[in-house]
């Protein structure tokens, strides 16, 4: 059984920095890079800072900062490793969006994941395969701020009423930095 930490105002913290080993990691950050179809999503008219792909259910629909993704159906490959991550998470996620950060000035926005389609206290587990990166969590109004090393292989899982109380994200940095893929597991409602 994994040990739950508690955060601020209700928020539950997950983190297994080797929930792969590293050669299954290794395994999983070849096969996305060369199976994957990835995308370029633009926002307001302005390119993403990292590329995405989606996998879910057919018709499976999220929608988060006016971009909107339908399910096609899923990988088998996919669809067995969201039953691992489910299994941990104690919930039974229904998609993958993934991010594929290509270099240091490719990021994630602080922002929540609090979508309708997401229910009132949504879990949102983050595996990260390749390169090393910051994520940071700053609670919305405390000054209370943390910051993990989302390593090669590593999985963490935000829950209770995190998305509520604390924002999040993967800032650019100037260091020198390999690719890194996030597999961000939801459970979409509806």
């Amino acid at each position: 059984m994994h040990e739950w930490l508690e955060i601020a105002d209700g928020g539950l913290l997950l983190w297994l920095p080797q929930f792969l080993a590293p050669a299954e990691a290794d395994e999983w950050l070849s096969w996305l890079l060369t199976e994957v179809t990835w995308k370029e999503e633009y926002l307001f008219g302005r390119p993403v800072p990292r590329l995405v792909a989606w996998y879910a259910a057919v018709g499976v629909r999220y929608t988060y900062s006016r971009l909107t993704h339908v399910g096609e159906g899923w990988h088998p490959r996919l669809a067995e490793l969201t039953q691992r991550v489910s299994e941990v998470a104690q919930v039974e996620f229904n998609s993958i969006l993934l991010n594929r950060y290509r270099n240091g000035s490719d990021s994630m926005g602080m922002h929540t994941d609090a979508e309708p389609e997401l229910g009132i206290n949504p879990a949102v587990a983050t595996l990260s395969v390749g390169a090393t990166r910051e994520f940071r969590l700053h609670h919305l109004l405390r000054k209370e701020k943390r910051s993990y090393q989302l390593t090669h292989g590593s999985l963490l899982i935000m829950a209770g009423t995190s998305q509520h109380h604390w924002l999040h994200g993967i800032p650019k940095t100037k260091r020198p930095v390999g690719e890194r893929i996030s597999l961000t597991f939801r459970r979409i409602l509806g």
